[in-house]
């Protein structure tokens, strides 16, 4: 490359975002320079520039063959705006809570050009606008002098790329301290604060000196090898994986890697213990959650307390008469078996594909404890899971959440020492149940209580770390029961007989099928465009099904042209397009709008009235500019409210990947299958797809990808030691 000219300066005024990847922070935008003057185009480093914001950016005047000429960033500071104009534009743009277009018309029409500096010096006079009263006015001077502070932070944390939203975090969680701790104490921000992972704090630390084989970097490092394994959904990683692990992503020799690792077993936040034939190493929450797991159960299954006694002794001929006199459909005899087991073994667990009566079998047993009075609680690891298991049972259920009543922080209300006042606890969709979670659930059982897991093994393990319902497959010491006939009604969908044919390793079938379709398309982009085609026009069409409420699309991965964050894209710009007048917000590259489908992407105790977690899925309801807040209304009917700094909680669902989908169900379900998602194409995971579906699956895209879904067995066993702990 031939040496460039000195970086030029432009100033201006940024009018929009056009491009954002947020991922490297590249941003195209367009930029006002001066009164009448033709907008720009500038291209490059502008992560966290915000609409309204004057900007001073230093870079080069290039010509683009296809966009003409515009303006490279290198680097930028924002700069406060002097005329009315800006000043008004500035105001308005949402930076400033309480502030929106109308306030921001009056106050400037009052002050003029001294707007800012009467907010920054007097604030106390903004009571002379009209429809200002002194609690909106002390809302805008909190919000300025906390922009004021975060500016600082976003100066200091603009040389490594941190975009405003980290830093507003950073800000929020040490406040006066923030560049104290990301000069002194860099790697705390990976352990601390949500969206900053090791790579971010190691280019902060590597930006403020601190050394490349320092033991402090390379003990983040372990600890951020192992904390990536609990998100690949391991509860601990052996040390011959561990190591190499850590060396690789620290780019240090192994032997130093091994030493650090014996000094951060020492320390707090690290388990090293040698099970199930591994020497393992554990983060300290998954072995506290995985040791006290194992034990509970242990203590439940051998108590010679019963809260249901009389199923002991009852006669289970007549009681099988009673039941199907009641509900008028006999039980196979492995619901039978199924029934008495859970009411007279104090844990049980119940799997089997669909269409094989889990869900009458629950009912049945709920029908029988609830005849003799027992007290039933019923719970499920989703709102839609719950909200479907009362429905089959008429009894109310809730999600894990409501019913443990956690607390800001994560704490539950209900626990060893606090237990639930239940005889019967029912846990469907356990497969999703992650070892955290499990952990929190069973501790609040009383002795006594008969604790029976329902869900469907060969579905996708959950998200969070562990496989649970597997381990307890796997140990011997825990009755089960697995439904493997198909019923005859069941046995008529091909949503249910495709289900089983994918999860025996065999291709569906689609001749004169009505439930189930194959659209062929072989290229990637044309099948994303298919995808949408069908979801927005073919199935509203054909079936009278809504395309927003009805309608789900499950892709095997988020990225790539047919992964689902396009397909989000594609779908928000038929289904909830931009309207004259109708507010909405840009985060990075997205766009929020009343009306859209968006699912929380990280467990969130402080909010709602049990907290908002990972997975749940609402509709927007509201955008308040004024208030710089966004309103969900989730799928179990709570109103939650989202500051604009806090958007990165959330993303669009109209799409799905499969993962996330787990513990819900859909009328229809439309499931893109292309090459570019290889490495994801498993069968469980198609499984998992095939079963979200009530009525209607429609596959698109590439045989061969399908082929490929259908022939490849999972990845292997996840580094869990439950199965061993609960042997004997």
């Amino acid at each position: 490359m031939p040496p460039r000219d000195a970086p030029h300066v432009l100033e201006a005024v940024l009018e929009r975002l056009t491009y954002v990847n947020e991922e490297t922070g590249y941003t195209v935008a367009r930029v006002a320079g001066g009164q009448g003057s033709a907008l720009l185009t500038v291209v490059g480093a502008l992560l966290g520039a915000q609409p309204g914001e004057s900007l001073r950016m230093r870079g080069w005047w290039t010509s683009h063959a296809q966009y003409g000429r515009q303006f490279e960033v290198m680097s930028y500071t924002t700069v406060l705006p002097a005329t009315t104009q800006g000043i008004r534009r500035y105001l308005g743009s949402g930076l400033i809570k309480g502030i929106g277009p109308v306030f921001a018309e009056r106050i400037v029409d009052h002050f003029g050009t001294e707007t800012l500096t009467v907010i920054e010096e007097t604030p106390q006079r903004l009571v002379e606008v009209p429809g200002l009263g002194p609690k909106r006015t002390a809302k805008i001077t909190a919000a300025w002098l906390e922009q004021k502070a975060i500016k600082e932070v976003m100066l200091f944390l603009q040389s490594v790329n941190v975009s405003t939203s980290v830093a507003v975090r950073i800000y929020k969680k040490y406040g006066d301290e923030s560049i104290r701790v990301v000069k002194e104490e860099p790697y705390r921000l990976a352990a601390e604060v949500w969206g900053i992972g090791f790579k971010t704090a190691d280019a902060i630390a590597q930006a403020v000196g601190i050394p490349h084989d320092s033991p402090e970097r390379v003990k983040a490092g372990l600890q951020f090898a192992l904390s990536e394994a609990t998100d690949d959904g391991h509860c601990f990683l052996p040390v011959d994986e561990l190591v190499p692990r850590a060396t690789g992503i620290l780019d240090v020799p192994e032997p130093l890697v091994a030493r650090c690792l014996t000094d951060l077993v020492g320390a707090e936040g690290v388990v090293r213990e040698a099970v199930a034939d591994a020497d393992a190493v554990y983060l300290t929450p998954f072995h506290r959650a995985e040791v006290s797991l194992a034990n509970t159960l242990l203590t439940l299954l051998h108590t010679r307390a019963d809260r249901m006694p009389h199923f002991a002794q009852v006669d289970w001929i007549k009681a099988l008469g009673w039941l199907h006199q009641r509900t008028g459909t006999a039980l196979a005899p492995e619901q039978e078996q199924a029934v008495r087991l859970a009411l007279t073994a104090k844990v049980a667990v119940l799997t089997g594909g669909p269409g094989c009566g889990k869900s009458f079998t629950v009912r049945s047993i709920v029908e029988l404890a609830a005849a003799k009075r027992a007290k039933i609680l019923l719970v499920a690891p989703t709102g839609r899971a719950a909200k479907r298991l009362a429905e089959l049972t008429g009894q109310p259920a809730a999600t894990v959440h409501r019913l443990l009543k956690l607390q800001p922080g994560g704490d539950a209300t209900y626990d060893r020492d606090n237990p639930l006042d239940v005889d019967l606890l029912v846990v469907d969709e356990a497969s999703m149940l992650d070892l955290i979670l499990a952990n929190k659930l069973i501790k609040a059982v009383p002795p006594g209580a008969h604790l029976l897991m329902v869900g469907d093994v060969d579905q996708l393990p959950s998200v969070g770390a562990g496989e649970v319902l597997r381990d307890l497959l796997a140990a011997e010491a825990v009755p089960r029961v697995r439904l493997t006939q198909v019923f005859r009604q069941a046995a008529d969908s091909g949503v249910v007989t495709n289900a089983h044919r994918v999860n025996a390793g065999k291709p569906p079938l689609f001749q004169g099928l009505r439930d189930f379709f194959l659209f062929p398309c072989e290229d990637t982009e044309e099948a994303a465009a298919l995808t949408a085609d069908v979801v927005c026009r073919r199935i509203p069409a054909k079936f009278g099904l809504d395309a927003r409420r009805e309608v789900q699309v499950l892709a095997p991965m988020h990225r790539g042209p047919a992964g689902a964050g396009a397909l989000n894209t594609l779908l928000q710009n038929s289904l909830t397009p931009g309207r004259e007048g109708m507010p909405e917000k840009r985060v990075g590259g997205r766009v929020f709008r009343v009306g859209d489908k968006v699912t929380q992407i990280r467990n969130n105790y402080d909010k709602g009235q049990a907290g908002v977690f990972n997975g749940t899925v609402g509709v927007v309801t509201a955008i308040n500019p004024d208030d710089q807040q966004l309103t969900v209304r989730t799928d179990e009917d709570e109103l939650i409210d989202y500051d604009f700094d806090e958007l990165d909680e959330l993303a669009h669902a109209y799409a799905l990947t499969i993962h996330r989908s787990q513990g819900s169900e859909y009328p229809a379900v439309v499931v893109p299958l292309t090459t570019s998602a290889w490495m994801m194409l498993q069968r469980n995971l198609l499984y998992t797809a095939i079963t979200r579906a009530k009525k209607l699956v429609v596959l698109v895209g590439s045989r061969r990808a399908l082929a490929a879904a259908v022939r490849t067995v999972g990845a292997g066993r996840r580094h869990t030691a439950l199965a061993h702990r609960l042997s004997p």
